[in-house]
């Protein structure tokens, strides 16, 4: 019996002491995870930035493609890939032959038309020429006949008369009859040469009109002969600006086509690249086109040179985003205004990093210290025995990491701050915090890759 006591003794006397030192362990974590749970920072002074980052390629100021408007064989060549070229250097000639012939043929052609020209420029001038004489004539031959039909039909009346009275014979008044009667047709032939002469005159228009055709035809040519001499002349190509030559597409032999007979678009010679200015081409999220704005600087690292940052500044931001796979972009060119920017070649992938804000004193805050409440934010400050203080702040540039306080706090405060992969924190942010971290996560004083 006192063997069964002792036992159920020392079994009371484990499960007391189990009792206690869970308690112990318990009242240990909950102490523990108060402490985690209300980690602090101080609001200190230092430098903030929020920037952009994306990536890029690097293109030229200008690219020219270089075609030549005549067709032929390549026989010159005077420049390869990277050598620098000025306006009106030679760049490709080609045989001249088939343009030159073209230029002899438009010659003839014109020398005919021209005498074709003249031919029926002559042609009216005789045929108005004629008309002058032609109507002077039938004028005069018209006055001619009334004067002898008067004539006549006044000897005719005589001749009546006297014949009444015997005087003359049947014959004589016959014959006078008769002259009057032909007199009168006279002056009708000579009025109907009169009339024939609107006719001529017509014929006269019809000669104008070859003299106007001879010399449309005569312009058509000389056209012709301009575009054949040009064309001669486009079988030698200069360079139309200062530039490098980017790309050379033909070799010498060659036979190329010109892009204004083909409808393939001809054959491309030459790229001239302008690099006297080297922009960067970047495409940035529509999250973070907000915070991009004309003027802003720009560092721009490129693989080919590690180590190196080339200075830039944002020129242009697209009206229009482009969607891809349901991600909308926009492009935004910057003008590298690095003193070595002529180290970046077009189409070189670039990263680009975009200051969108920076000041270099501001009092920070851990992002993770702010709470949305009833649409401001607060911080909680730490009182000793109580329950942390709330007030009130206006927050200025915040990088994901750190935030600008603007008003409500001064430099050595102490706020709570959680830890961003506290659950207590993430629910409280749930609740009504700021609940981001966001992709992009910049330190004070710039970013930290």
């Amino acid at each position: 019996m006192k063997k069964v006591i002792a036992l159920l003794f020392v079994i009371a006397a484990v499960a007391v002491g189990g009792y206690y030192l869970k308690a112990n362990q318990a009242k240990t974590a909950a102490a523990a995870l108060v402490a985690q749970a209300d980690p602090t920072a101080q609001v200190q002074s230092g430098p903030i930035r929020l920037s952009v980052a994306s990536n890029g390629k690097v293109v030229s100021n200008l690219d020219v493609e270089i075609k030549c408007k005549s067709s032929g064989t390549v026989t010159t060549l005077t420049c390869d890939i990277s050598d620098p070229v000025k306006a009106g250097d030679l760049l490709v000639a080609m045989d001249p032959i088939d343009e030159s012939r073209k230029v002899n043929q438009t010659m003839v052609d014109l020398a005919a038309s021209k005498a074709k020209l003249e031919q029926a420029k002559l042609n009216l001038k005789n045929a108005g020429q004629n008309l002058v004489i032609n109507r002077e004539r039938a004028s005069a031959n018209l006055q001619s006949a009334k004067a002898r039909a008067e004539d006549a039909k006044t000897k005719d009346a005589r001749m009546k008369a006297l014949f009444e009275k015997g005087r003359v014979s049947q014959e004589d008044y016959d014959t006078a009859h008769t002259n009057c009667i032909q007199a009168e047709a006279d002056v009708r032939t000579a009025q109907t040469k009169v009339d024939d002469l609107v006719v001529e005159e017509q014929s006269l228009g019809l000669r104008r009109e070859d003299v106007k055709l001879a010399e449309s035809q005569v312009l058509s040519d000389q056209i012709s002969l301009d575009i054949a001499q040009q064309r001669l002349k486009e079988t030698v190509v200069y360079a139309p600006i200062d530039a490098v030559v980017s790309a050379r597409n033909v070799q010498i032999g060659q036979i190329i086509s010109s892009p204004i007979s083909n409808v393939g678009g001809g054959t491309a010679l030459f790229t001239l690249s302008d690099l006297s200015k080297i922009y960067v081409l970047a495409s940035v999220d529509e999250s973070d086109i907000g915070r991009i704005a004309l003027g802003q600087d720009t560092t721009i690292r490129a693989d080919a040179f590690p180590g190196k940052r080339f200075r830039g500044k944002v020129v242009r931001i697209a009206t229009k985003g482009v969607s891809s796979s349901s991600v909308v972009t926009f492009e935004v060119k910057i003008e590298v205004q690095d003193e070595k920017k002529n180290l970046l070649k077009p189409e070189m992938t670039t990263q680009i990093e975009v200051v969108a804000a920076e000041k270099e004193e501001a009092l920070l805050v851990p992002s993770t210290a702010l709470i949305r409440k009833q649409g401001g934010q607060i911080v909680r400050i730490p009182v000793s025995g109580k329950d942390p203080e709330e007030r009130a702040v206006t927050v200025g540039i915040d990088n994901g990491m750190q935030v600008e306080i603007l008003t409500g706090l001064k430099e050595g405060e102490t706020v709570i701050a959680p830890k961003a992969m506290d659950s207590r924190w993430a629910q409280g942010n749930r609740q009504g915090g700021p609940g981001r971290p966001p992709a992009m996560m910049m330190m004070g004083g710039g970013p930290r890759r």
